[in-house]
C-alpha cells in the first residue's frame, strides 16, 4: 500500500506544478520576443529544446536555464515565462528537456545537459546569439546541473568543451553541497551509495581555480535549499581563487526567489541581478 501513496502523492505534486507553471505562462506571448520551441538536439533519445530570442539579436549573450524538480520531473513547456523574462531583456534563452530520475541516474541527466549545451555552441549563432558568450543557469535540482557542468569537467570534456569555454554560470537557489545523502532509495539511486560515489555529486568538489565566474543568488529563508549550500560554493570559489558573486535576499523563500524572475513579481531583485552579472562578463 505504501508505494501506491508514494506514486499518488508524486502523481499530485507533478499536477500542482504543472498548474502553478501553468499560471505564469497564462499571459499571451511576450512583445518582442520570438520563440523557436521543439528544436531536437538529441534524435536518439527524442529530446528537445525551446530558444526564445529578442527581436533582431544579433550575438546576444545566450542563457541555458535548467528546471528545477527535485532531478525528477519538469518540462521545458512548464517555463516559457522565464524564457520570454530573459529574452525580453536582450537574452537569447534556451531550455532543454533532459532524461530524469528514475529512467536515469546522475550520469544520465547530465550526460543530456552537456549535450544540450554543446548543441546550443554550434547552433546558437543561427538564432543571434553569441556561441562565445554563453551562460549556465538553473534553479534547485537544475542549479546543481549547471554548477556540475562548470565545475566537473568531464561532463563538457566528453562533448569537447570545458569549463571554461562559459562566459559564467547562475545559480538560483542551486545545490552543490548536499552531503550527507539519506537512505531516500531516490537519492541513493541517482547519487550511489558509497562515499566516492556521492561526494562526486557535490559541485563544491571539484572547484579548483579553472571555473568560470559564478552568481549565487539565494534567499535567506529557504527551507528547502538551505542557504549555507550558497555560502559553501562561494567559500571554495574565493579559496580556489575564482570570481563568484554571492546574492543573498531577505524573507525570500525557494520558490519566492524563482518567482522573482517572473510575472509574479516577489521583493527580490534576482532577474535584475543576473542581467548585470552577464552585462558584466561579455564573452572571451
Amino acid at each position: 500500500m505504501r508505494p501506491l501513496l508514494i506514486a499518488v502523492a508524486l502523481l499530485c505534486l507533478t499536477a500542482c506544478r504543472a498548474t502553478f507553471f501553468a499560471s505564469l505562462n497564462a499571459s499571451q506571448p511576450a512583445e518582442g520576443v520570438v520563440a523557436h520551441p521543439g528544436l531536437v538536439y538529441d534524435p536518439a533519445h527524442q529530446l528537445a529544446l525551446d530558444v526564445y530570442t529578442p527581436a533582431h539579436a544579433d550575438h546576444a549573450p545566450v542563457v541555458v536555464y535548467f528546471y528545477g524538480g527535485d532531478w525528477q520531473e519538469g518540462k521545458r513547456q512548464w517555463d516559457r515565462w522565464m524564457g520570454e523574462a530573459l529574452a525580453r531583456d536582450g537574452i537569447v534563452a534556451v531550455v532543454p528537456d533532459i532524461r530524469l530520475w528514475p529512467v536515469v541516474p546522475m550520469a544520465g541527466f547530465l550526460v543530456d545537459a552537456a549535450h544540450a549545451v554543446r548543441w546550443v555552441h554550434d547552433h546558437i549563432g543561427e538564432f543571434g546569439g553569441a556561441p562565445g558568450d554563453v551562460f549556465l543557469m538553473g534553479h534547485s535540482s537544475g542549479g546543481h546541473i549547471a554548477a556540475m557542468l562548470a565545475t566537473d569537467k568531464q561532463w563538457l570534456g566528453a562533448v569537447g568543451m570545458q569549463p571554461r569555454d562559459l562566459a559564467g554560470w547562475i545559480g538560483i537557489a542551486g545545490a552543490y553541497d548536499f552531503l550527507p545523502i539519506d537512505e531516500d532509495p531516490d537519492y541513493v539511486g541517482m547519487f550511489g551509495n558509497t562515499p566516492t560515489e556521492q561526494a562526486a555529486s557535490q559541485p563544491v568538489n571539484f572547484v579548483d581555480g579553472d571555473e568560470p565566474p559564478a552568481l549565487l543568488l539565494q534567499g535567506e529563508k529557504d527551507t528547502e535549499v538551505y542557504p549555507t549550500e550558497a555560502l559553501s560554493m562561494a567559500a571554495r570559489y574565493n579559496d580556489a581563487g575564482d570570481p563568484a558573486e554571492l546574492k543573498l535576499y531577505p524573507g525570500v523563500g525557494h520558490e519566492g526567489l524563482l518567482l522573482s524572475f517572473g510575472p509574479m513579481k516577489h521583493r527580490a531583485t534576482a532577474l535584475a541581478d543576473t542581467v548585470d552579472f552577464i552585462r558584466r562578463h561579455p564573452a572571451h
